[in-house]
């Protein structure tokens, strides 16, 4: 697995806007992964990218935006020093009108940057992760083993198509 890639499921959209339309536009997105009977409430610029009831999405947590995870080194071993093309490099990767800097994204068709801030424990093994989006909230409900790997103060990249 893609040290890179947080965590990554399929999601049918069950329900939009399910306790009415707040915002112009804005949708909140209710779906259910099959796969991994996981439940995911997420606000979705619908005048960028529309979705619709029934949908499949592909759904991605990632760490960075670049496609090669390996980070060139110098200097001796262990001491972790960073090349300074792989630091520009990680530093822009998020700028997609550089060439060859659009990373996974140019797979994805939506694509947001933001914060994990809670992780919930519930009594059995189920937990939720919310994060924020610039105002845009999701929340991932699931098995914690499925969710090991978000951790609270994580600033992540949500990816879908």
């Amino acid at each position: 697995m893609d040290p890179t890639n947080i965590f990554d499921t399929q999601f049918v959209v069950d329900k939009i806007d399910p306790d009415g339309k707040k915002f112009d536009r804005v949708s909140r997105i209710i779906a259910t992964s099959p796969s991994l009977d996981m439940n995911l409430s997420i606000d979705i610029a619908t005048d960028i990218w529309p979705v619709s009831e029934g949908q499949q999405l592909t759904f991605q947590l990632a760490s960075t935006l670049r496609k090669d995870s390996a980070i060139k080194s110098t200097g001796q071993e262990g001491e972790g020093n960073q090349d300074a093309s792989a630091v520009a490099a990680e530093r822009d990767a998020w700028r997609l009108d550089m060439p060859g800097n659009g990373g996974i994204a140019d797979d994805f068709d939506y694509v947001m940057y933001g914060k994990i801030y809670r992780y919930d424990e519930k009594a059995s093994d189920e937990v939720t992760v919310y994060g924020s989006f610039g105002g845009l909230m999701m929340a991932l409900t699931g098995s914690y083993r499925h969710l090991s790997g978000v951790t609270v103060g994580a600033n992540v990249y949500l990816l879908m198509r």
